[in-house]
């Protein structure tokens, strides 16, 4: 079994990448393209998963395009900053965004005002990865409340509306946001309590002062493995590789319930599409290769790359979805 998952992994990456005479009418459209180095900028601080990831692929890439692949760290305004400077780039393949969930899909919904429009100012390459969030609780105050599966969890705060408060890294992040999708999909009642960043709310999560939270499982899985926060399901529509046993909230009762921190690559709008097409071909391989999955699999992640054409109808499907979710919570950045 484990031989024919690896053989249809990799039999589905082979699918996306360019190849036979698609791939040499590319190599001849995109003659002369990269002329110089590639900026490969990531809208948040060197470190984090994104940056992690933009690194392995930049390395990755560097040979096969003849050019260096330069990781820019351009961090601020949720991912605002760095998206907005690949926007404004020049459209000549030489800069591309590690854009995410939230400076594609969250922040046009939660920021009135938007350095630059998601969907015009870009040209979609491909989906990289996503990374669940999972529902945690503290274990002894879930055996002090009787919580022992999102049922009972919803149960409890039907019963006892506004009783339980929920940890986010803040207004409008994804933890948050995953919250206020519980509240609305269960019909519960529970308040938010927003922390200055996802560690210091897991903190507090673990000192008694919340009850829940919805964390990356990327930075919970090795609290949960030391029995430090209890996981109760994973965000996602399909059960994660490294949790098996760890239900979806969809199994939990919740059915549609998926949200999930994704993140791909964008060029500027307007980059030719023969550049476009040679990017997605080397990301994908690059996705494809052991230590690449490898690493993603240590941050909880999988490789999820799309078609261009697949991943722009993806974005706005998620722009939807998030717009609704920002309306029904009222979060607001000013």
């Amino acid at each position: 079994m484990r031989r024919l998952t690896a053989a249809l992994s990799a039999a589905a990456f082979a699918a996306f990448a360019v190849c036979g005479p698609a791939a040499q009418g590319i190599a001849h459209a995109a003659e002369g393209w990269p002329s110089k180095p590639i900026r490969f900028v990531v809208p948040y601080p060197a470190g984090g998963p994104l940056d992690q990831v933009a690194r392995a692929l930049a390395e990755k890439m560097r040979e096969p395009l003849g050019q260096p692949v330069v990781v820019e760290n351009r961090a601020g305004a949720g991912g605002n900053i760095g998206a907005d400077a690949v926007a404004k780039a020049p459209a000549d393949g030489h800069a591309i965004l590690m854009g995410a969930v939230a400076t594609h899909a969250i922040n046009p919904a939660l920021y009135p005002k938007m350095p630059y429009d998601a969907n015009r100012d870009f040209s979609p390459i491909t989906r990289v990865a996503s990374v669940p969030n999972v529902l945690v609780m503290q274990p002894e105050a879930a055996d002090r409340l009787g919580i022992r599966s999102v049922r009972d969890l919803v149960s409890y705060a039907r019963a006892n509306p506004g009783k339980l408060n929920f940890a986010s890294g803040g207004n409008g992040s994804a933890g948050h946001l995953a919250g206020e999708l519980l509240k609305a999909s269960a019909r519960i009642s529970m308040v938010h309590i927003p922390y200055p960043g996802a560690t210091p709310a897991q903190l507090g999560l673990m000192a008694g002062q919340t009850d829940l939270m919805f964390d990356n499982l990327a930075s919970a899985a090795g609290q949960i493995r030391a029995n430090r926060l209890r996981a109760f399901a994973v965000t996602t529509a399909v059960r994660n590789p490294g949790f098996p046993d760890l239900p979806t909230m969809a199994e939990s009762g919740l059915p549609g319930f998926d949200v999930n921190t994704w993140f791909g690559v964008f060029a500027p709008a307007g980059t030719p599409a023969a550049v476009i097409g040679r990017l997605h071909g080397e990301i994908v391989r690059a996705l494809g290769q052991p230590d690449v999955r490898e690493r993603l699999a240590r941050l909880g992640a999988e490789a999820a790359p799309m078609t261009p054409a697949d991943f722009g109808t993806f974005v706005r499907a998620e722009q939807a979805k998030y717009a609704q979710v920002v309306k029904v919570s009222g979060a607001r950045i000013d």
